[in-house]
């Protein structure tokens, strides 16, 4: 079962804890909604927490009215039509009300009969509530507050409990009047709400005797929503996902996103939430630097304080596309969600991505020939000390290791680094004279990106030269499945992740790194080379798997492997050598 973002434990106890919205975060009487769930149970607490958040967004969408009831001008007065109009309101709450309780079982057993005394409704609501344990327990308790109404109504006193009942309805939604203090209709309204509490009492007595009353329906008010909470939806897109397309980190990287997305914005039914709850969110994303919980003046505080914080401190806030990426985690939830509910809005989220001031190609700067020298120059291609040891001059050329051959695939495929350490034995395969790799996803442990990236890439010759098909012999012989085992998956479910990290250290060991190249300086190298070589824009692309509309039907599957075969024989690095790694040149040792 996922956590709910709102569930937090201290000690052995679970809590929930919110951070107050950032649109109301200065008005609200709290810096957060902490408090405790009662409960050790795991599975108990985030039962009791969804109840709980459900509970606090409400109090959050009240005090949200209050503030729009506020921001109005003050009405010196109610008319009488108005006055009459809300008690219709207060008295269809009180019987929805009542309907609530009855649709749950009343418990077996009684209770002590209250002892009125000097107390008023409002001690007796407050210390019982309306939601006795048994049904004698609920019809005392309505005609002990039917008692002191009626004497109060009689004699035209109001007391504090009505006072504030005229307050609190004058938010609701359908209603939202921002009544100057000093008006002479707070008497008026709170009178009427009285009336209307006296008729709600005659007509659940006649419900407790049996007989069949209807709740009126008010003109103008929305009923309760019916529609899911945003936060039980994520649990179900969280669970589909899981089950079909994400690996760990996947699934940890969007729950973690949608998260500070409810924790920020509240968690409400589905069709609640509009494009202004996503600009809100965008706003505060624009404001934090990246990795923010890594920063010491950050740790602890929820999304939307981080944000406000990281402004004014002056910290320089995450690139567009670490933003655009974020938005798309949770932006891909309202996508799932408009397919799965009716009540779902369109995706809040799209068009909100930021254009980018430089085009995507720019984000990364390809290997210069002098940088490609220095990699293929290093010990790993020239003779190190071991595979630990890939730093230090030796005499070993590991052949037979993923470290020699991820690099080198790459630059004469164009092929994204997972998808090459991903490779099997056999999606090396031949056909028609051609020997080519078929990227695929076809086992547990292999992914590609979109659709198109599942293609073949003839292997080109000067990998044949390498010794590579050697390689590939001696893990078949070994009944290898995969063609890199040396090359284990990270703990998110990747095997680009530790790879990426060890190509990192290898970039700054031959003095290249720079913030503008990674191993996918590898992909727009082989762009680079494919346009050197007069290669067509159309075969690039299926060579790299870029999405083209039409490419299935202008070639027929053997002609397009010969086809691209022609295109790889003609791709070339210009002024870059490596004849030092062809196997007819040097004899290398394995590992």
């Amino acid at each position: 079962m996922p956590k709910h973002p709102r569930l937090c434990r201290r000690g052995a106890t679970y809590y929930h804890r919110a951070a107050i919205p950032a649109d109301i975060a200065d008005s609200y009487p709290k810096t957060e909604e902490t408090f405790s769930l009662g409960t050790k149970d795991y599975q108990e607490a985030v039962r009791r927490v969804r109840v709980a958040a459900a509970e606090v967004d409400r109090k959050f969408e009240a005090h949200r009215r209050m503030l729009a009831q506020k921001a109005k001008p003050p009405l010196k007065e109610l008319s009488d039509e108005e006055i009459k109009r809300i008690g219709e309101v207060y008295y269809t709450y009180l019987l929805e009300e009542d309907e609530a309780i009855r649709s749950e079982q009343f418990s077996e057993g009684e209770r002590p009969t209250i002892v009125l005394d000097d107390a008023d409704v409002n001690e007796i609501i407050s210390t019982h509530g309306f939601r006795p344990p048994s049904f004698e327990g609920y019809a005392e308790d309505r005609d002990a507050v039917d008692e002191l109404t009626r004497h109060d109504y009689a004699r035209g006193k109001v007391n504090s409990f009505y006072k504030g009942e005229a307050e609190e309805v004058l938010t609701w939604e359908g209603i939202s009047v921002n009544l100057d203090p000093a008006s002479p209709s707070w008497r008026k309204l709170a009178r009427e709400l009285q009336a209307a509490t006296i008729k709600a009492t005659k007509a659940v007595r006649l419900r407790n005797e049996g007989e069949v009353v209807e709740t009126p329906r008010v003109p103008g008010l929305r009923p309760e929503s019916r529609v899911p909470l945003l936060s039980m939806a994520v649990e179900q897109w969280v669970e589909e996902k899981a089950r079909t397309s994400w690996v760990a980190k996947t699934k940890r990287e969007h729950c973690k996103w949608m998260g500070h997305f409810i924790a920020a914005i509240g968690d409400r039914p589905l069709d609640a939430y509009t494009k202004t709850d996503a600009r809100a969110y965008k706003a505060m994303l624009l404001k934090l630097p990246a990795n923010w919980v890594k920063f010491s003046e950050l740790q602890g505080l929820p999304l939307d304080k981080a944000s406000a914080k990281a402004q004014v401190l002056g910290m320089e806030p995450m690139t567009e596309s670490n933003v655009n990426k974020l938005l798309g985690f949770v932006g891909s939830f309202w996508t799932w969600a408009s397919d799965q509910y009716d009540e779902a809005p369109a995706n809040p989220f799209k068009g909100l991505k930021i254009k980018q001031r430089k085009r995507i190609r720019e984000e990364r700067d390809p290997f210069s020939v002098e940088e490609l020298r220095a990699i293929f120059s290093a010990p790993i291609y020239t003779g190190c000390a071991s595979l630990r040891e890939w730093r230090r001059p030796g005499a070993l050329v590991p052949r037979n290791s993923g470290m020699f051959w991820v690099p080198l695939i790459s630059l004469f495929t164009g092929a994204r680094m997972g998808e090459v350490i991903q490779l099997y034995v056999d999606d090396v395969r031949e056909e028609g004279g051609v020997v080519f790799f078929d990227l695929n996803d076809n086992g547990e442990d292999k992914r590609l990106k979109t659709t198109y990236s599942q293609r073949s890439i003839p292997i080109h010759a000067s990998i044949l030269d390498m010794g590579f098909m050697d390689h590939v012999a001696l893990c078949r012989s070994q009944g290898q499945k995969r063609l890199f085992p040396d090359l284990a998956m990270g703990e998110d479910g990747y095997y680009s992740t530790p790879f990426s990290k060890h190509f990192g250290r290898f970039l700054r060991a031959v003095s290249i790194k720079n913030r503008k190249n990674a191993f996918h300086s590898f992909r727009h190298s082989f762009e680079d080379a494919c346009r050197d070589s007069d290669i067509p824009k159309e075969i690039m692309d299926a060579l790299q798997g870029h999405g083209q509309e039409g490419m299935s039907e202008r070639y027929g599957r053997g002609y397009y492997l010969k086809k691209l075969d022609e295109a790889m024989k003609r791709l070339q690095y210009r002024d870059l050598d490596l004849s030092h790694l062809n196997v007819l040149a040097q004899k290398s040792e394995r590992p």
